[in-house]
């Protein structure tokens, strides 16, 4: 049985990462290092993220998309405020309420619910 996914997002700066996914609600529950932190667990209800360091050497195209589905698209983006990289909240032709996020490291959340 596999209970969960736990995707690993690889950043240039764990603890700077760190506190961005604290701005959106995600709470540290493991980190290897205090000081210097290379490897540490972030979740927010029953999602989990790594934040693992990477240098970023010979990495080529696009960053991984984590999606989320919540109860409340509007409530939530309302939570996280402005954000640097960030959509606006809309209606898909797909059939989904959603908006996106990019951390400082091109890594995409995309928080979504169902119409």
């Amino acid at each position: 049985m596999i209970e969960r996914a736990e995707p690993v997002l690889n950043v240039r700066d764990v603890a700077a990462s760190t506190m961005f996914y604290a701005r959106l609600g995600f709470v540290e529950q493991f980190g290897d290092d205090p000081d210097s932190p290379k490897f540490v667990m972030v979740g927010r209800d029953n999602a989990v993220l790594a934040l693992q360091w990477h240098d970023f050497v010979g990495i080529a195209g696009d960053r991984p998309t984590v999606r989320f589905p919540v109860d409340d698209v509007d409530g939530l983006s309302d939570e996280f405020g402005e954000l640097p990289d960030r959509t606006a909240v809309s209606d898909t032709s797909w059939g989904t309420r959603e908006f996106h996020v990019r951390d400082a490291d091109g890594n995409g959340l995309q928080f979504y619910r169902d119409l």
